[in-house]
């Protein structure tokens, strides 16, 4: 027989409901139970509109307001690392997902039950598989599959930001420059051609990198071209003929895919570049009626956002984003994961007020 789906409470306090939340296993591709128990909570509230397309649940509005905003969260977490179940410690709620990214959800489900006459039209995303390749992405997948529910004029995803904002993201690219040589016996090295003897000039290009400081809208972006990963070398008696440094550059969102690969390719003149991944950032968007009137409501203070998150996947379609949720992503993916309950009630406070 089908298992049932838990059971989530939305009378319960926000951080009962995060507890609840962390409490349902949800590891990316493993997201169905959470999923469920989600989509079951929102068929019961009677002035939202649920659709579910895979394990992304999403609930919308539709009261004719003059403006929508999005409000997203993810619902998989990495894998278990002996980091359930949650469990309290004062006042902070320790356990996997309660930093990135339950807490937030339990914002929006509590939003989702108590704020039934909002002053602008919502829509709520609980998307999976957001913790691995973008192929899976629950967003990038409902963009392809149904753009319009993803159409606002403002978005907020729920990523931890320390409960504060963080606007626009910067754009990331992942590329391996290579040298090649000749093998020879190392006995013998004069016979051949060091690759990772070649790939000096590299490093010192690196070395030597001074980063770009963009301002926009107000906010000072740093951008960062750095080697991750080296790799060569055939055998320890072989020189060798290859060798591949592994580099990532995270860019300023005024640059694009083109731009950004167009800088690292001047960079690096005269070595093999192979780009190998690319997203591209998203801009503040800080000038839409709907962003300064939330960043007016939460304090007015907005940070840059220096990582690479779905906030992008908004700005693709022509939707201004930012972060805002409960937890210090410095402690998002360790085992020592963790959020500040007092996070959760804000955010959830600072959004009613903003919405009613």
């Amino acid at each position: 027989m089908p298992v049932p789906a838990p059971f989530l409470d939305l009378t319960l306090d926000v951080v009962t409901l995060t507890e609840q939340l962390v409490n349902i296993e949800s590891v990316s591709h493993a997201e169905e139970a959470i999923a469920d128990a989600v989509d079951a909570a929102l068929q019961s509230l009677p002035h939202l509109t649920v659709t579910r397309r895979g394990n992304t649940v999403v609930a919308r509005t539709d009261l004719g307001r003059d403006e929508r905003v999005v409000i997203a969260g993810h619902l998989d977490t990495v894998p278990i690392n002996d980091n359930l179940p949650a469990r309290r410690d004062g006042d902070i709620l320790h356990g996997l997902g309660t930093c990135d990214m339950k807490g937030g959800d339990a914002v929006m489900l509590k939003l989702a039950a108590d704020v039934t006459e909002p002053n602008r039209d919502i829509t709520f995303i609980f998307y999976e598989a957001e913790e691995v390749d973008s192929v899976y992405n629950g967003l990038r997948l409902l963009a392809e599959s149904d753009p319009e529910l993803m159409t606002a004029d403002f978005a907020i995803l729920m990523e931890p930001s320390n409960a504060a904002v963080e606007a626009g993201c910067q754009g990331t690219m992942r590329v391996d420059v290579r040298t090649t040589g000749e093998r020879s016996h190392s006995a013998r090295s004069w016979r051949g051609v060091n690759a990772i003897h070649k790939a000096a000039p590299i490093l010192a290009r690196l070395n030597d990198f001074v980063a770009r400081q963009p301002v926009i809208d107000g906010l000072t972006y740093h951008e960062g071209l750095n080697a991750t990963g080296i790799r060569g070398g055939v055998a320890g008696n072989v020189i060798p003929d290859e060798c591949v440094v592994e580099v990532n550059f995270r860019f300023a969102p005024d640059r694009d895919e083109a731009n950004a690969e167009a800088f690292v390719r001047d960079f690096f003149e005269g070595f093999d570049v192979t780009v190998t991944d690319m997203a591209a950032g998203a801009l503040p968007g800080l000038d839409r009626p709907a962003a300064t009137a939330f960043v007016e409501a939460v304090g007015g203070q907005v940070a840059p956002k220096f990582g690479w998150t779905d906030v992008a996947r908004f700005t693709a379609l022509g939707v201004p984003a930012v972060n805002f949720g409960p937890g210090d992503p410095m402690f998002a993916h360790k085992q020592d994961e963790h959020v500040p309950m007092e996070h959760i009630t804000r955010c959830e406070q600072q959004l009613k007020e903003w919405l009613a």
